[in-house]
Order: C-alpha cells, then sequence, then structure tokens
C-alpha cells in the first residue's frame, strides 16, 4: 500500500519540488521548515504547513509526526540538524523515512542511523545530465544497482517501421523494452509486433553494458 501522508523536512528548493510533487500525485504533505517566509510561500500549495525546529522532540510530537506514513529530511547544508531530525522521526514511530545527503559521509551516517532511503539529489542529478550530454538520445536515466539501470529514449530514424521483434533486443543485447510511449498513448509491456516509429519514446531496462552497447550500435547510428 502507497504511502498516504508525508511530512517534509525542509522547504528549500528540493525539499519544496519534492512536496509540491507529491500534492500533485494526489497525497497530503505536511510541510516544516524554521523558516516563517519560506512556510508562509508554501501553505497555499502544501496541505498543511508549520513554522517549527524539526530537532525538538516536543514540538514533532505535538505535530502528530508519529501518525504519518513518510517522513522525508530535506533539510540542505546543515548536516546536524538533518541528523538529529532523522534521529527524531525514527525515534517516533514513522514507517518510511527518507533523508537528503549532501556528502558520501553525510550519507554513510544517515544509513547507519537506519534511515530507509538516502537521496544525493546533487550527485543523482549530476550522473542524469553526463548521461544526457554523452548520449542525446537519452532522456532520463534510473540507477537500479550497480550494474542495472532503466533508461528512456527517443526512438531514432533507423528504428523507425521496425517491429521489436525485428529488433530483437532481448535476444541481440540482452535488454528488455518495458514500455513504448508512442502519439496514440503508452503500452505498457509491448509485444514482439508492435511498430516502433521515429520521435516515440522507449523504456528500456537491462545491464550497464549492454545498455552501453544498444546506444553505440542502434541508438546512436
Amino acid at each position: 500500500m502507497k504511502p498516504k501522508q508525508f511530512v517534509v523536512i525542509g522547504l528549500g528548493r528540493f525539499g519544496s519540488s519534492l512536496a509540491l510533487e507529491l500534492m500533485d500525485l494526489g497525497y497530503e504533505v505536511l510541510g516544516i521548515d524554521r523558516d516563517e517566509e519560506v512556510v508562509e510561500d508554501m501553505s497555499e500549495f502544501l496541505t498543511h504547513t508549520v513554522v517549527a525546529d524539526a530537532t525538538d522532540e516536543e514540538v514533532l510530537k505535538s505535530l502528530g509526526i508519529r501518525n504519518f506514513d513518510c517522513g522525508i529530511v530535506a533539510i540542505g547544508d546543515e548536516i546536524q540538524t538533518s541528523i538529529l531530525a532523522a534521529i527524531l522521526l525514527k525515534e517516533s514511530g514513522v514507517a518510511t523515512v527518507v533523508a537528503k545527503a549532501i556528502s558520501v559521509l553525510h550519507g554513510r551516517a544517515l544509513e547507519k542511523l537506519g534511515v530507509d532511503r538516502v537521496i544525493f539529489p546533487e550527485r543523482d542529478m549530476g550522473i542524469r545530465v553526463a548521461h544526457q550530454l554523452v548520449t542525446p538520445n537519452l532522456l532520463d536515466y534510473i540507477e537500479l544497482s550497480k550494474d542495472y539501470r532503466i533508461v528512456e529514449m527517443t526512438v531514432t530514424d533507423c528504428m523507425d517501421g521496425k517491429t521489436l521483434n525485428e529488433l530483437n533486443t532481448r535476444v541481440r543485447y540482452g535488454i528488455s523494452v518495458v514500455a513504448l510511449n508512442q502519439r496514440s498513448g503508452v503500452i505498457v509491456a509491448p509485444t514482439a509486433m508492435d511498430i516502433l516509429r521515429a520521435g516515440d519514446i522507449m523504456v528500456v531496462i537491462g545491464s550497464k553494458e549492454n545498455i552501453d552497447r544498444f546506444e553505440g550500435e542502434v541508438v546512436n547510428m
């Protein structure tokens, strides 16, 4: 079951954009920040907003933090505050705790505290941009593990009119096309007879090595 209520601590650029996206997806979001002006600016967009110190245990208790399904620590450069807020969320019994890290050491500390997921926004965005720069047809990039990834890429002219069976990516490259975004709509789990058109977007899953080979031999032709 997906979490229904989120609390986002720290409404800077990362925290605000994440909170707004969660609202757009239909979830309830409580935003917490120490900056009164920031909280006021976000008040009309989020379910609730509060000016508060997230390292104050009594304040968090009064807000009923333990009733939230997921707590996100999106605090910027204050590592100590970030760590203290994460500890309090874990101790309060929040089911899932996610935290933004600004360095590898910060991330390690959060992991040792039992944070369920550590996010490195700047590093991850840097990786995505690098891949997009060297592979112009690659639209998005998600690393599943050290070896596996999911990528979105544009169907190029050399693939136009071919079926997935003709492309034969699974046998030839060891990768799978798991979705197609065409003008007529999105096809999830496309069949071997689905036809590719230039400009379509295909979602591919596979190992880093195999996707790189596919990009080099087919996508960039």
